[in-house]
């Protein structure tokens, strides 16, 4: 079977929503890291079969992300463009996808990433100053006009976000009524998590993550923002230098204010940013001359019930193994994205029970993992989870570990609104 190699990789910095990245699309963060990784691989835009790109809050003007993004970043118009939406999971599908098509013989060489501007993702009206508006803009008088616009009460201007993350109610799934938060207060719950060891966790991620802030400079592309274009932004403004567990320990239950435990500190921060990815197969790497950063061995979806949607890596990680015909103690290097502190937490806990691994036919396949090996960056709670792009940004940071650490194997994961999970196994 054709093997399918990642020749190399780039991600804008990771900035924290209405800060560094406030007047940028995401399609102006796609077109960034497209065109910086044509550059750096020196692949002729002709080459390129399809550019695919993952995308959760989908601008309304930059309809198919990907096909704008090929185009800002001087792909040829003849390339076709796709965009990807699974949710979380919408940069990891994004090479998913082309891995797919590549075995399938469909081409030999994809663009790909996720692009993701929370800070931009459109508002969404209310349905009953939808129906004034549309009424308004029928009238034919300006007497009309005024007595249409006396209807407009206050409360048709409770604007909500379309995508509802961090300090609002949570992507909302609509099967089973929660929110991300809700969800993962559901973990809390079930798997007795305590909200010290959540903020325990969270405390962790950004210790690691300050750590290794030099090196993971290694795998962003410095980024001069508008409108001042003064200042280039080279570093995640997310992981916070001095943090203690103290300051974590004030903040208040942002999704169940009575007994919760997930606050703004152990989950994951609302961002802005993007990733791009070359894919080839080995022979077409091989003909250009190209020395590739790394293999994509194979890949697995789950599925879980929606209010457990955080449980995904915890099926897709043995899933992948099985596939991979590798036990979970092969791995040099694991990288679980951190969707919240307790989520993360409850998969480790999960994928090292027994009972667990019994239950869906995972034996063999499951263990516990060692914390020298996990998230050693840190993750998302840190970082940030810019939500189409955390796949692209998970497989680039594990390649890079493995190479600079001369390591042979490893394997990122991630949860997926709406109950599902991903697993990808790399090679170097």
């Amino acid at each position: 079977m054709e093997r399918i190699v990642i020749v190399d990789g780039i991600r804008t910095p990771f900035a924290k929503m209405g800060t560094d990245f406030n007047f940028l699309g995401a399609q102006d963060l796609g077109r960034i890291v497209a065109r910086e990784v044509i550059e750096r691989t020196g692949i002729d835009v002709n080459e390129i079969d399809e550019v695919i790109f993952g995308n959760v809050g989908q601008p309304s003007n930059a309809s198919n992300i990907a096909r704008v993004i090929s185009i800002l970043s001087g792909v040829p118009d003849r390339t076709p463009a796709l965009t990807v939406h699974r949710n979380c999971a919408s940069g990891i599908d994004s090479a998913i996808q082309a891995s797919m098509k590549i075995r399938l013989n469909e081409g030999d060489c994809y663009l790909v990433g996720g692009a993701e501007s929370m800070t931009n993702i459109e508002v969404e009206l209310v349905k009953p100053l939808q129906d004034e508006l549309v009424a308004l803009s029928k009238a034919k008088t300006t007497k009309d006009r005024l007595l249409k616009m006396m209807k407009f009460y206050p409360k048709f201007f409770n604007i909500k976000k379309s995508l509802q993350f961090g300090m609002w109610l949570g992507l909302t799934d609509p099967t089973c009524g929660l929110g991300m938060g809700g969800t993962a207060e559901v973990l809390a719950k079930e798997f007795g998590i305590t909200r010290e060891e959540q903020d325990q966790f969270a405390l962790l991620s950004h210790q690691k993550a300050i750590a290794a802030r030099e090196i993971l400079k290694e795998e962003i592309v410095p980024v001069i923002p508008p409108p001042e274009y003064k200042k280039a932004v080279d570093a995640d403004n997310g992981p916070r230098d001095g943090q203690t567990i103290e300051a974590l320990a004030k903040l208040k239950p942002a999704f169940d204010r009575r007994s919760g435990t997930v606050t703004a500190g152990n989950a994951s921060q609302i961002s802005d940013g993007a990733g791009a990815l070359l894919i080839m197969s080995e022979k077409k790497a091989k003909s250009l001359g190209l020395k590739p950063l790394g293999i994509m061995r194979t890949y697995a979806i789950a599925a879980v019930e929606p209010h457990r949607m955080g449980m995904g890596p915890a099926h897709a990680i043995p899933m992948v193994l099985k596939k991979a015909k590798m036990r979970l103690k092969e791995m040099e290097a694991i990288e679980i994205n951190e969707a919240f502190a307790v989520q993360a937490l409850a998969c480790l806990k999960q994928l090292a029970s027994e009972v667990f691994a019994k239950k869906f036919g995972y034996e063999g396949y499951t263990g516990e993992i060692d914390p020298g090996i996990f998230n050693v960056n840190g993750g998302a709670v840190a970082l940030g989870h810019p939500v189409g792009t955390t796949g692209t940004r998970l497989i680039l940071t594990m390649l890079k570990h493995m190479q600079r650490n001369d390591l042979n194997i490893g394997l990122v994961s991630l949860c997926v609104g709406g109950g599902q999970g991903a697993a990808v196994i790399l090679e170097r």
